[in-house]
């Protein structure tokens, strides 16, 4: 699957050369994908090992260096706590994290699969998702990760997160593909402008 990418990364990183996205733009897209991440943390238990050794397969950790880098990456999310000045991330460290994140979306492919198998099936028999054990388990690190790394903005109704994490789930089945880095990108792009 890594090999997947590696082929068809350096056409999709050509193909992104040409675009420039405003601050505000960068600052969506910054929020989208730290969310996505998050999602691959509380679904998978992907650590920021996991992320490192993924940019490395993917040769590109001259982008995503080390575990300082890549926190300071996910810090640059404008809806992080934070305690200093924010990292600006760049369009280049931008499709290193998309590649990143399809990579290890493919890899816990069959995890994600039937974890979103089971939402439809606990949607379908009108029951609640969380009764399942494993996706109560993924609600549960998605909203406590959540809630530890996120500003307050006002009281965040748990239903609100609860419809984030199941819809950031269901969406990381689509990145999960042979085409997610482009599926993720055009996302980005799309939220990029909201």
């Amino acid at each position: 699957m890594a090999q997947s990418l590696k082929t068809s990364s350096p056409s999709l990183l050509e193909e992104l050369q040409q675009q420039t996205l405003d601050d505000g733009q960068l600052d969506n897209i910054k929020t989208h994908l730290d969310l996505i991440l998050l999602t691959l943390e509380a679904i998978a238990g992907i650590t920021s090992e996991g992320m490192l050794q993924a940019a490395k397969e993917l040769n590109l950790d001259s982008v995503i260096a080390d575990r300082v880098g890549l926190w300071r990456l996910r810090q640059s999310n404008p809806l992080r706590k934070s305690s200093g000045g924010r990292k600006k991330l760049d369009v280049e460290e931008a499709r290193a994290l998309v590649l990143v994140i399809s990579k290890l979306a493919q890899d816990h492919q069959e995890l994600i699969r039937r974890a979103c198998a089971l939402l439809e099936k606990m949607t379908e028999e009108n029951r609640k998702p969380h009764k399942a054990a494993l996706l109560g388990d993924y609600l549960d690190n998605f909203i406590n990760n959540y809630q530890g790394r996120m500003q307050e903005d006002g009281d965040i109704y748990s239903g609100d997160l609860e419809f984030l994490a199941f819809k950031l789930l269901i969406d990381l089945l689509f990145y999960s593909g042979s085409s997610g880095h482009r599926r993720l990108w055009l996302a980005l792009l799309d939220y990029s402008n909201i």
